[in-house]
């Protein structure tokens, strides 16, 4: 992903743990779904469900967009999966290293994204909500900036 990711990750519960599959909800284990997973594994950045069908094509798996689009949103739906919107709106996706709620730092210039658990801000929406009356609460926090990497080259170094 070229340019940083915005807000509009897959929602959950201030307090609550990434959800599981639903009960009886099993998805079918397909040579494409294993094929999309093992891609997935092999990505450290967010990528696009393009972005992905082409890296697919290069490794010759047959898996039509259509299919890969499924494939990520079953994921997403699933857990397994973080989902944001790029510069552009377009929905991108990665593996997700942490199984509980977190949120992400993201590099506006190469797309990298971190991962951090923030209890602060789980506490902070949590007394928010309550201060106001609010159940069901679910928050979404991204923070975006410059990575380490690209601070250096910004500087010349």
């Amino acid at each position: 992903m070229s340019q940083g990711a915005t807000a509009g990750s897959s929602r959950v519960p201030a307090s609550a743990p990434a959800p599981a599959p639903a009960p009886g909800k099993e998805q079918r284990v397909t040579k494409q779904r294993l094929a999309v997973s093992a891609a997935l594994d092999d990505l450290a950045d967010f990528v696009s469900t393009q972005e992905l069908h082409r890296i697919l094509q290069e490794r010759g798996t047959a898996v039509s967009l259509a299919t890969s689009y499924r494939i990520l949103q079953s994921l997403a739906d699933d857990g397994l999966v973080d989902v944001l919107r790029n510069a552009d709106g377009e929905a991108v996706y990665r593996r997700c290293a942490v199984t509980g709620h977190h949120h992400h730092l993201l590099c506006r210039n190469c797309g990298k994204a971190v991962e951090v658990e923030a209890p602060a801000v789980e506490a902070w929406a949590a007394r928010i909500a309550r201060e106001h009356g609010f159940t069901a609460v679910e928050h979404t926090v991204e923070i975006f900036g410059l990575c380490p990497e690209c601070t250096a080259l910004q500087a010349g170094g």
